[in-house]
């Protein structure tokens, strides 16, 4: 099978809707067992995990707050008892806070920030000693083109995801030596419930060279390259899939 991912494992935050819900079952579609970590639908978390396990994978959610060190620690050491391995982590959790500086409060801020970026790190922080001991991992991170040319409204997930980028790159330098890639996807406009107010014809879509809006299996389509054997000399990368927007 072309970039096969059976028998190993991937965590996927967000995993239940948009972008990590695609991923999730592409990898599932490539033989991955997928471990779903939502924030707070179960069902649509299960809803998930019943169209993995229909490929012939194990695929199982687990609610976790992705800002809470502790609970992450927790959640990462439950999924390492119930799977075999774990090869890959796909970080796609990520929150929405909008407003102009002028007027952010101190809440919105700090919210889109622990939930994108503190979320991020800790995931990776609880996987490394994983992937270090194993001499192999794949590290996934989802940014954004608003973290790369930022976007009015939008300080606080702009500064979120460039974060993501910054963290990815010194991540993919200090685990390189143990054969662990870590690499940043970063999505312009995709089709999902964050993007849910915006049709073809918004003047935002209008600025987009391809002249539409990707779909959350575009981006799926990459991270499986990424998560197999076929980008092993790939690391520290941000790579946009945004249709042109940030050329």
């Amino acid at each position: 099978m072309f970039n096969s991912l059976k028998e190993k494992t991937a965590i996927i935050t967000g995993g239940s809707r948009g972008i990590g819900r695609a991923i999730a079952l592409k990898f599932a579609a490539l033989g991955a067992n997928v471990a779903i970590v939502y924030a707070g639908n179960e069902s649509a978390a299960q809803s998930v995990c019943e169209e993995a396990t229909a490929q012939g994978v194990i695929a199982q959610a687990y609610q976790c707050d992705v800002s809470d060190f502790q609970a992450v620690k927790e959640t990462v050491t439950t999924i390492k008892k119930a799977f075999p391995s774990v090869d890959i982590l796909v970080n796609c959790a990520g929150i929405t806070k909008d407003g102009l500086v002028a007027v952010m409060k101190e809440a919105q801020f700090d919210a889109v920030m622990d939930t994108n970026l503190k979320g991020t790190f800790n995931f990776i922080r609880q996987c490394t000693p994983i992937f270090m001991k194993n001499h192999h991992g794949k590290i996934i991170n989802i940014s954004s083109v608003a973290g790369i040319m930022g976007n009015a409204g939008q300080a606080n997930y702009a500064a979120s995801k460039a974060g993501v980028i910054g963290l990815s790159k010194s991540v993919a330098r200090e685990l390189a030596s143990r054969n662990v890639c870590c690499n940043a996807i970063a999505p312009g406009m995709i089709q999902t419930d964050m993007t849910a107010a915006f049709s073809e014809e918004d003047s935002i879509v209008q600025q987009i060279p391809l002249g539409r809006m990707g779909k959350p299996e575009e981006i799926a389509e990459l991270a499986a390259f990424l998560a197999g054997d076929g980008s092993n000399y790939i690391t520290g990368e941000v790579i946009r899939v945004d249709g042109g927007l940030a050329i």
